[in-house]
């Protein structure tokens, strides 16, 4: 009876290093080359983004086709699952494309 306690409780503690480990392997994400654009992204596209899943992207994406581009990456607090702490993650591998042009040289 304690071999089988001993034998339950390794696995117990092996289940939970691989669990962490593989959380930590999708952390560990490579961030895109460039900015993606939130206008103009597919939803495999956005899951390129550190923090974007495949449930993310689809309602960032299910977002923009019900209300529109947004006009800027702050906007993307209005999609569930994007609040203060996330956006301030995103924001750097963000772009909505509706950066100024800079001016003309004259």
């Amino acid at each position: 009876m304690k071999k089988n306690r001993l034998v339950a409780a390794t696995l117990a503690a092996l289940f939970a290093v691989a669990l962490s480990a593989g959380s930590a392997l999708a952390a560990a994400k490579p961030a895109p080359a460039g900015k993606v654009n939130l206008n103009t992204a597919t939803a495999e596209q956005l899951t390129a983004v550190p923090g974007i899943g495949v449930k993310l992207a689809s309602r960032i994406v299910e977002h923009r086709q019900k209300n529109g581009s947004f006009k800027s990456v702050q906007e993307l607090m209005t999609v569930k699952g994007v609040g203060e702490k996330s956006l301030a993650k995103l924001e750097p591998f963000l772009s909505t494309g509706s950066a100024d042009p800079k001016p003309a040289a004259r």
